[in-house]
């Protein structure tokens, strides 16, 4: 059976970067919702100049990329959608890409598909390097399953499957993926290119202690959800069927 996919591009304060995203997309899907999370008026215009070529979602304050992930999710499905290929609106993900992630959507139905980047990316920062690395860890520890990137925003939702986060912002993230391997999902991790402006040029809204603080405990959380739910339901899945 062939899936109903749109793309969806969460964004805040991106103006210099949401259009050049936005018509990429746009040249490899038709289906494109982005999402302005309390974006500012810069953002604002460049969004509003695609018209009715795009599916907008805009609300204020900024909320998260979580919320913003989990509103468009619900709207997309309300709208018929199947799948979900989310993208960072930075400009860090190649649009080249979707079509193999297409691909793999018709390959593995009813997956969720983690694009996989690579760990020695030129102007990869060293901080994205040690928490893949870190995240990666726990993530086998909670799940049973390795991934080769587990910090990735490249992936493919298959949308009546996945649970709704919880969480708000960046550790919405590691929450699905978790919760989806608890589900009994399979998760296929899928090389994808990535590009790291260089330093001068970069735009991060990654708050470094405060995200980091979020992440470490969404970590402490899962980890105890995991001994009372994970492991046993992983167990069971893997030895009694999905």
């Amino acid at each position: 059976m062939k899936r109903r996919v749109c793309v969806i591009i969460p964004t805040y304060n991106n103006s210099g970067t949401i259009a050049r995203v936005v018509e990429s997309a746009l040249e490899r899907c038709p289906d494109v919702y982005v999402v302005s999370d309390g974006a500012d008026s810069a953002t604002l215009s460049a969004i509003d100049s695609f018209g009715g070529r795009i599916r907008k979602i805009a609300y204020s304050p900024n909320r998260g990329k979580g919320f913003a992930l989990k509103t468009a999710f619900a709207k997309a499905l309300e709208d018929g959608f199947d799948y979900a290929v989310t993208m960072d609106s930075d400009g860090q993900h190649f649009a080249e890409d979707i079509p193999a992630i297409l691909e793999a959507i018709a390959l593995h139905d009813g997956s969720l598909i983690v694009g996989s980047r690579s760990l020695t990316a030129e102007n990869m920062p060293g901080r994205h390097t040690f928490m893949n690395r870190f995240s990666n860890f726990w993530f086998t520890v909670m799940t049973l399953r390795r991934l080769p990137d587990t910090q990735t925003g490249y992936r493919a939702y298959p949308l009546s499957g996945v649970p709704a986060p919880c969480t708000s912002r960046y550790e919405a993230e590691l929450e699905m993926l978790v919760r989806s391997a608890w589900k009994g999902i399979d998760i296929i991790p899928l090389p994808v290119r990535v590009y790291y402006a260089p330093q001068g040029e970069r735009i991060s809204f990654y708050r470094s202690f405060r995200d980091t603080v979020r992440i470490s405990a969404m970590y402490t959380a899962l980890f105890f959800a995991a001994l009372f739910y994970g492991w046993p339901a992983t167990l069971y899945h893997k030895f009694a069927g999905k």
